[in-house]
């Protein structure tokens, strides 16, 4: 597999900080997508990248620096991932409080709904960054855990 972005950085400096089951979930999707990876840019330099996002002023912004230190940014509105981001962490809420509570039957249901939302999730950052990037779906997957903890708290 692929590791076209080879380091990875989540500036989330100008947000509340994360609670800790966030930040591990941000640790989990970072040690994930640096192993294996599939971005490349649609025009811009060729990678391995050192790839930053963050969250400025209800924009995503992405910046893609190369070893030899040419740079690619792009911005994307925010607004599109806020719902699905939404939806995402409070299913995974329900779904943990559910694992120390609830039958097994209940928890399966209460996992397809989280997979089925991550999925749709990892989908819609593939079409949004389709212009700019071009990605595999277990990294559209990781992208969105990562988008997806710019917005919960």
């Amino acid at each position: 597999m692929s590791t076209d972005i080879n380091a990875f950085t989540l500036d989330d400096s100008a947000l509340p900080p994360p609670t800790p089951e966030i930040e591990q979930e941000r640790n989990i999707a970072i040690f994930d997508l640096l192993d294996a990876n599939v971005f490349r840019l649609v025009t811009g330099p060729v990678g391995p990248y050192a790839l930053t996002m963050a969250l400025r002023e209800r924009l995503l912004s992405f910046s893609a620096k190369t070893d030899a230190g040419e740079v690619y940014d792009f911005t994307l509105p925010y607004s599109p991932f806020r719902k699905a981001a939404r939806s995402y962490y409070t299913v995974c809420e329900s779904y943990l409080a559910a694992v120390r509570s609830k039958s097994p039957e209940e928890i399966a249901k209460l996992d397809e709904g989280r997979k089925t939302l991550h999925n749709e999730g990892a989908t819609l950052v593939t079409e949004r960054l389709a212009e700019h990037v071009e990605i595999d779906d277990n990294t559209a997957r990781r992208l969105f855990t990562l988008i997806g903890s710019l917005y919960i708290r």
